[in-house]
């Protein structure tokens, strides 16, 4: 019935939220119909909807909810303490608490991302380090850029330049790219901060940088920024 009721109706169709409140009729404890029931009013924006639907959802499931309901408040509502709360309530439950639904994180990673922001920032990348250091763990698309950007924070820049390095080499970012001139322009290194800030901008109009079809990048830098570090370095070092 699920499959049918997904490829026949589009989400956000009057049809769609029917054939699911029919399916919670029959089966009030329906998980997956609350989850599917609440994506359309998460996308339009009705957040109070959803998350009536999906603490439903969690009520009846937590295994396969609480990550994605994690998750949603970091990415959509920033609420970092939220999905902290989420992801170490799964962590009781499940061995792996597995990815964020667009698979660009391991939800390990996202939690760290969390800590990150809320200031924590020993804390986050002692959990990324230890997640990369898991066994058979691949790493993500924006792993070691969030754990050097972490780093930079820290002022540890020679741990900051080896995790840009290893991003560099797995998924190249201009962000990335972008932070190891920042490196540089600290070690008061114009040439090299200079030339990978060109670089960055290079990347960035290629397409080669952070993008989210829904909300932006946690250390999301844009082109704007990186041309106006342009203009800084003029003032700073002449040309």
């Amino acid at each position: 019935m699920v499959e049918k009721i997904d490829d026949k109706y589009y989400q956000f169709s009057r049809e769609f939220q029917e054939a699911y409140d029919k399916a919670l009729e029959v089966c009030p404890y329906f998980a997956y119909g609350y989850k599917e029931k609440s994506v359309a009013y998460l996308k339009s924006g009705d957040f109070v909807s959803w998350k009536s639907l999906m603490d439903k959802a969690i009520y009846y499931n937590k295994k396969d909810n609480l990550g994605y309901r994690g998750w949603c408040r970091y990415q959509f509502f920033k609420d970092y303490k939220g999905a902290i709360e989420d992801f170490e309530e799964l962590e009781k439950l499940v061995d792996d608490i597995g990815y964020s639904v667009n698979g660009d994180y391991h939800l390990q990673i996202a939690k760290a991302i969390c800590y990150s922001a809320l200031g924590e920032k020993q804390r986050a990348v002692a959990i990324i380090n230890r997640q990369l250091s898991q066994k058979d763990y691949p790493p993500g698309w924006f792993d070691y850029y969030q754990l050097g950007v972490t780093y930079f924070e820290l002022k540890e820049y020679t741990n900051a330049m080896k995790a840009f390095q290893k991003q560099s080499e797995i998924h190249p970012l201009a962000e990335n790219l972008y932070y190891i001139s920042k490196i540089y322009k600290v070690q008061n290194n114009s040439e090299d901060s200079e030339k990978n800030r060109k670089q960055a901008i290079a990347l960035y109009k290629e397409g080669k940088y952070m993008k989210d079809g829904y909300t932006h990048h946690f250390n999301k830098v844009y082109l704007a920024e990186m041309e106006q570090d342009g203009t800084d370095h003029e003032k700073t070092f002449g040309r």
